[in-house]
């Protein structure tokens, strides 16, 4: 702050495709928060460095049959990371967004304050949900030191059945998921082994024991298009030929890739008249196409938040919609 110079944060670097960050004048690493401060298995909670790494973490809780819910297939990606950048799991229409699991932040702020807030138990009103506000914010509101996250028990019995049509899936109250893509519909199914059988006989279509869950679509320019959850239809009827997709239905995403940006102006302007978006995830270096598309409507409670938190503007600049 006292120099002025410009900071990027970096944990695995797996997110660092949103926006148009400006090139840092320092890198700060949180490759050495990689500690697991506490695990309370009854008590479903874990106390953890952002350093720490999605995969590593998750290994560990399924000793005791428990999950963080953080996305499915991490990577070299860090909690700080997912945390920053705001990314779900395929599980989120059943058991809630990234931003949901957290009841504790330690933050450092861009001029040296450290900030706590929340609390470690997962029943918890007092005061401002200041720790989730840094969920999505990439970094602008100060570096997440560690954090303490709400942990889900993994049901004993699941399995995956394929379905002849997405509609079919209204068949169940909220499924752990409902994935599309051009090879068809899988409706993912958790619970005890008597619920899961019960859920499986409403289906005629293949069922496979357990969960496989695919990746995201791959290529060189990735995007996120996000859609009230009623408009899903119409929104996987709009993808352009030739990008491939996956659609996560109950929640309004669907994941594309795709060999350039044709196609993606029509699309975006489609989404934004619904009041949603189209947001690019990754792109070639040097590729010129807007990352997140017009600004957002509280684009000004942005700035005045950044202001409080990071005065100088030092943290992570131009991650954020509106050049921020």
């Amino acid at each position: 702050t006292r120099e002025g110079l410009a900071v990027r944060v970096v944990g695995g670097g797996t997110h660092s495709g949103f926006g148009d960050p400006e090139a840092p004048d320092v890198v700060v690493s949180t490759a050495g928060l990689a500690g697991v401060h506490s695990w309370e298995p009854d008590d479903l909670t874990i106390v953890v460095g952002a350093g720490a790494r999605v995969a590593d973490t998750e290994a560990m809780l399924r000793e005791r049959q428990q999950t963080m819910v953080l996305p499915e297939h991490p990577g070299e990606a860090t909690i700080g990371g997912i945390l920053a950048s705001g990314v779900s799991s395929l599980r989120r229409g059943r058991l809630y967004p990234t931003r949901d699991r957290v009841l504790e932040t330690i933050v450092v702020t861009g001029d040296g304050r450290v900030v706590r807030s929340g609390g470690r138990v997962v029943k918890n009103v007092t005061g401002y949900d200041l720790s989730r506000l840094h969920v999505g914010a990439f970094g602008s509101l100060g570096v997440i030191v560690s954090v303490c996250l709400k942990l889900w028990p993994v049901p004993p019995a699941s399995a995956t059945v394929n379905l002849a049509d997405p509609s079919e899936a209204d068949r169940v109250v909220r499924p752990l998921a409902v994935l599309q893509d051009r090879s068809g519909t899988r409706l993912y199914l958790s619970g005890t082994e008597r619920e899961v059988e019960a859920l499986v006989s409403r289906f005629d279509g293949p069922v496979s024991p357990g969960l496989a869950w695919p990746e995201d679509p791959a290529g060189p320019w990735r995007w996120s298009l996000r859609v009230p959850p009623a408009s899903m239809a119409e929104a996987i009827g709009r993808i352009p030929s030739g990008w491939d997709y996956l659609a996560v239905h109950g929640v309004g995403e669907v994941r594309a890739a795709s060999a350039g940006p044709e196609g993606a102006a029509d699309l975006r302007g489609w989404a934004e008249s619904l009041g949603g978006r189209l947001v690019v995830v990754e792109r070639p270096e040097g590729a010129s196409f807007d990352p997140w598309g017009a600004p957002p409507p509280g684009l000004h409670l942005q700035r005045r938040l950044i202001e409080a938190f990071d005065p100088a503007r030092v943290l992570n600049r131009g991650f954020l919609p509106g050049g921020i």
